[in-house]
């Protein structure tokens, strides 16, 4: 259903994977990848939000890496130069909304483990991007040191798994009161007995159908309410 992009867009090159859904017009979307990088199931991911009827493209944020190895994805995080991935995102959500394609004046954001503490973050670095989702994001703020005060008006929605701690979690718990501070909106769903990357159903080992549907129709209806 979708293809790879590669072009010059403000300046500067935008890679990654876009999809279309069969009415040719729609809501616009981002999909933020894990720590493995722009691998098959976030490609998945752009093609099913794509037959949801969104507009969808994940940036290649480690523009052509990508790993099975848990041990080279941990070394690819930590050389992503997080200033530099936020621009991206931020890039990306203004290239969508040039496409004719595309029907609403702002863009959601998913993203998953590494993908979800950006994705939330996201909000608070693009005026764009209006409505956020992440799912078990990264367990501490420090690298990403969000201005908050940037979410009024905006909406987020967090999904938890019991491995990471649930809401209760000290960074899900404080990216709450913030969102709440800067007057913004904020849900957040915990799924019992899950580990995380529940959603992921390339890892058998940590994939939980039941969570992963729950999560994703929550999700759409979430991203559906763009304006």
């Amino acid at each position: 259903m979708g293809h790879d992009v590669n072009q010059i867009f403000n300046g500067k090159t935008i890679t990654g994977y876009l999809a279309v859904p069969s009415s040719g017009s729609g809501k616009p979307v981002i999909v933020v990848q894990e720590w493995w990088g722009l691998v098959p199931h976030i490609k998945e991911i752009v093609d099913r939000c794509a037959s949801q009827g969104f507009i969808a493209f994940a940036p290649d944020l480690y523009h052509g890496e990508k790993t099975t190895e848990p041990d080279t994805a941990k070394k690819l995080l930590m050389e992503l130069e997080l200033d530099g991935a936020g621009a991206e995102i931020s890039n990306a959500a203004q290239y969508l909304l040039t496409l004719p394609e595309v029907k609403s004046s702002t863009v959601g954001v998913i993203g998953f483990c590494m993908g979800g503490a950006l994705a939330i973050w996201s909000a608070t670095l693009s005026e764009e991007i209006s409505s956020v989702v992440g799912f078990y994001p990264g367990k501490s703020w420090d690298r990403h040191k969000p201005n908050w005060i940037n979410f009024k008006n905006k909406r987020a929605q967090i999904h938890c798994s019991e491995e990471d701690g649930t809401s209760a979690a000290p960074s899900i718990q404080e990216a709450k009161v913030a969102i709440h501070s800067a007057g913004g909106m904020v849900e957040i769903f915990d799924y019992p007995n899950t580990r995380h990357a529940f959603f992921n159903n390339e890892r058998p080992e940590v994939y939980d159908k039941d969570s992963a549907e729950l999560s994703w129709e929550r999700t759409i209806g979430f991203l559906k309410a763009l304006p």
